[in-house]
């Protein structure tokens, strides 16, 4: 079966995107509620623009990066002058604007690949979601992993090499793949790394590469934050919080 996404207009993609984050006008509201009530496939497309509106919604108060910030300037042109094969999103571009964290965000994640294509930027995002259990213990006879692992791999102890502590998980979707997020904290900073399930998501469009004894490890920013992605036993991870590029990549690159 198609995505329904594929044979909905702009218009009426960007009503659904209205909808999902309130912006919708009283005067359309009803008659596009009673079209999703008919059409169940419909139900998960405006709850995939919801999680999206309210993933970025809590980072309005961050700083924009100004190379995200011409990034997304750059990809809006392109849309705007007919060059990009996501013409879909543009009029959900126009409903946000361009200020505010949010709106960058969203227009980031929608230009590249949006909730029908999981990506490494939609990892992102749930990494830096709070944990909804406690973190989980030490792997028995491990001095470097936690009890904790998505298809084999497992997530970093870094407590006692680098005092970065466990304080919690979180379980979740990164479209249609499982991906678990382990939530690490120091000095009253926090650290998401996620490991996704199933083969490996696409790079990120322009990020930074190193490679580190054999692994390509590339950084990117993702609302005032920096993310590194790379892969682990043919599993996409992604590691974002407020730390500098080379923390960053120290601990990505740790040998488990």
């Amino acid at each position: 079966m198609s995505d329904p996404e594929t044979r909905l207009s702009t218009e009426e993609m960007a009503e659904l995107s209205a909808l999902a984050d309130g912006s919708l006008p009283a005067e359309r509201r009803a008659e596009v509620e009673a079209r999703i009530a008919a059409e169940p496939e419909l139900q998960a497309v405006l709850e995939r623009q919801r999680r999206g509106f309210l993933a970025t919604r809590g980072m309005a108060a961050e700083e924009v990066p100004a190379s995200l910030q011409a990034e997304v300037e750059a990809r809006r042109a392109a849309l705007a002058a007919g060059k990009s094969r996501n013409r879909r999103w543009w009029p959900r571009l126009a409903l946000a604007g361009a200020s505010g964290v949010a709106a960058v965000v969203a227009a980031a994640v929608l230009l590249t690949g949006g909730p029908a294509a999981p990506t490494v930027a939609d990892a992102a995002r749930l990494a830096t979601q709070p944990p909804t259990a406690p973190a989980p213990p030490r792997a028995p006879g491990s001095n470097t992993t936690l009890a904790v692992a998505v298809d084999g791999v497992a997530f970093p102890d870094f407590a006692r090499a680098y005092g970065w502590h466990a304080v919690g998980v979180r379980a979740g979707r990164v479209g249609d793949r499982p991906a678990i997020v382990v939530v690490y904290a120091k000095d009253g900073r926090r650290l998401g790394y996620a490991i996704v399930g199933g083969s490996a998501l696409s790079h990120p469009a322009g990020a930074q590469l190193s490679v580190i004894r054999g692994v390509e490890y590339r950084t990117w920013p993702v609302s005032g934050l920096l993310a590194v992605t790379w892969q682990r036993g043919g599993r996409t991870c992604v590691l974002i919080g407020r730390a500098t590029r080379a923390e960053l990549l120290k601990l990505a690159s740790w040998p488990l």
